[in-house]
């Protein structure tokens, strides 16, 4: 049964409409409490460790991370509604109705209907939405813009979500140097630490941008502009060394094609 107090966070880089927000369920739903307000997708993601909130409320863009990288990494603890100014991902992106969306500004009467919609959710778990959730950051290149003249970047994972004892790291990928599947985790290394992560390998590789990340072998993803050198040892394999770090890391023949030249 639903908590007769329900809890929910707000998270949009700009304060008005916040406040608006706010304002629109408080009218709407008076016993929802709004536990956390967060200005970009990381602040919401501490929030929600923090607060548990029963919903999210998460603006699709917003700078650093965006409101679907944020989704993904809470969307297993709490119920998702994004806003959104863009009509595209409104008729797009969520007309299957596994995922419910908010036009702004928001209106009185299309908030009724997300409400009475969470309601009934609040009953039950939240849903699986992963696959929603990567069909939506694979709209991002086809989204114009609002003048209707550029289309916007793919909404690539900027940002690793790490569990570390009690509390929660958030990697950005920029720190990342290779991940690397071990059994039933997949290993983060950076410069500086080793993390162990549920994600595996394959769905990593769909939600890093493949400009920045290249597959190297079956259980390798290597950030490209830590390469520092590639060379061929004694059994005729590419082995590459990596700024910041000691081991040297095989390239399989599968795709040793990358570096053709050698």
């Amino acid at each position: 049964m639903a908590h007769p107090h329900p809890t929910a966070l707000i998270a949009d880089d700009e304060a008005p409409m916040r406040d608006q927000l706010r304002a629109r369920l408080q009218e709407a739903w008076p016993e929802l409490r709004i536990v956390a307000e967060a200005a970009n997708g990381v602040e919401a993601v501490a929030l929600a460790q923090e607060h548990e909130p029963d919903i999210a409320f998460l603006d699709i863009r917003m700078p650093g991370m965006g409101g679907i990288d944020a989704a993904r990494q809470v969307y297993e603890r709490c119920h998702i509604v994004f806003a959104t100014a863009y009509d595209q991902y409104a008729v797009e992106a969520f007309e299957q109705g596994a995922i419910d969306y908010l036009l702004k500004p928001v209106t009185l009467a299309r908030l009724d209907t997300t409400v009475a919609r969470l309601r009934r959710q609040l009953e039950q778990k939240p849903q699986d939405i992963g696959a929603q959730l990567a069909r939506l950051a694979q709209l991002g290149d086809q989204l114009l813009v609002q003048n209707g003249a550029t289309a916007a970047k793919p909404v690539y994972l900027r940002w690793i979500q790490a569990q570390s004892g009690n509390s929660l790291r958030m990697v950005s990928t920029r720190e990342v140097l290779f991940f690397q599947s071990d059994d039933k985790y997949t290993r983060v290394q950076t410069a500086t630490a080793q993390h162990l992560i549920r994600k595996t390998l394959k769905e990593l590789e769909e939600e890093l941008d493949p400009d920045e990340f290249w597959r190297i072998h079956r259980s390798t993803l290597v950030r490209v502009d830590a390469i520092a050198e590639v060379r061929r040892d004694l059994r005729g394999r590419q082995m590459l060394r990596l700024r910041g770090y000691a081991d040297e890391l095989e390239v399989s023949r599968n795709h040793g094609a990358l570096f053709q030249q050698m």
